[in-house]
């Protein structure tokens, strides 16, 4: 049913974004254990708007590199190939989208990095694959970007009411028959996504619901509830615990350590503007 009302968001053929070239080439990196730094250096160099981009963000106060960085190949050095991969597919993806009515364009973009980072780093404790964790934390949110090029009041409806860490799932159920995470998986279908990631964004909504149980799911719905309480100013691990409490015990998560690595991390989407411009 959910899968079936996802797709309605696509009805028009030209309502879907075209998966930029240098991220869906950065997608199929993924599995080769040969790619060079430089090999994705090049690939950024190919489109003038990225590398401008990947520099900006390259020279940023949250890298703080110790000079000026004018190359992408510095650039490459300096950040290592995990962090410029991930860099390069957040401003790719930001940029493949339109600006909507219904969200504001730097909360939603600020939400969906740090979604990205969180669930980076419940996959490392998790021992999940942290580059594909990341990409699709990235992603998790951008059917609602669809949903609203369609519906941007009854969107603008769920943003003012999603008011709880974690709600904005059964809100949309409740007003779509599905949730931003079911057209995101319709979304990754139509690029041609690996089916894991595909079956993660579907399973995302209710992980506690799905059999076999799926970890990246349940990574993914993590990483939301605690991007909405960053955002609303909550301690991570008490949305956790009023959201999702069944999940966090089925995962045993070790909420102290999960807590001290999220403040260590710091303010993970600091960078969203240098992406949007």
């Amino acid at each position: 049913m959910s899968a079936i009302a996802a797709e309605k968001f696509f009805a028009k053929n030209n309502a879907l974004p075209t998966m930029p070239e240098v991220a869906s080439r950065l997608l199929r990196s993924f599995d080769d254990d040969n790619i060079s730094l430089g090999a994705i250096a090049d690939l950024i160099g190919k489109d003038s708007t990225l590398s401008a981009k990947v520099l900006r963000l390259a020279n940023s106060a949250r890298y703080s590199p110790s000079h000026q960085i004018d190359k992408l190949s510095d650039a490459a050095s300096a950040l290592g190939m995990e962090t410029l991969r991930n860099l390069t597919l957040a401003a790719c993806l930001s940029g493949a989208f339109p600006v909507v009515r219904g969200l504001d364009r730097a909360t939603f973009w600020r939400h969906s990095m740090a979604t990205a980072n969180y669930a980076r780093i419940l996959s490392q404790m998790l021992r999940l694959d942290a580059d594909t964790a990341y990409l699709a934390g990235l992603m998790l949110r951008t059917g609602q970007l669809m949903m609203a090029m369609a519906e941007p009041e009854l969107v603008a409806d769920v943003e003012a009411h999603a008011a709880e860490p974690g709600s904005r799932f059964s809100l949309e159920v409740h007003r779509f028959d599905c949730s931003h995470a079911d057209v995101t998986a319709s979304l990754a279908a139509h690029w041609h996504f690996p089916d894991s990631m595909i079956e993660a964004f579907k399973d995302a909504t209710t992980p506690m619901e799905i059999r076999p149980f799926s970890l990246m799911a349940a990574v993914l719905h993590l990483a939301e509830v605690l991007a909405d309480a960053a955002e609303h100013h909550d301690k991570p691990s008490q949305a956790l615990l009023v959201a999702v409490p069944e999940l966090v015990e089925h995962l045993h998560l070790d909420l102290a350590y999960l807590e001290a690595k999220i403040t260590a991390a710091g303010d993970v989407a600091s960078d969203v503007e240098l992406l949007l411009h």
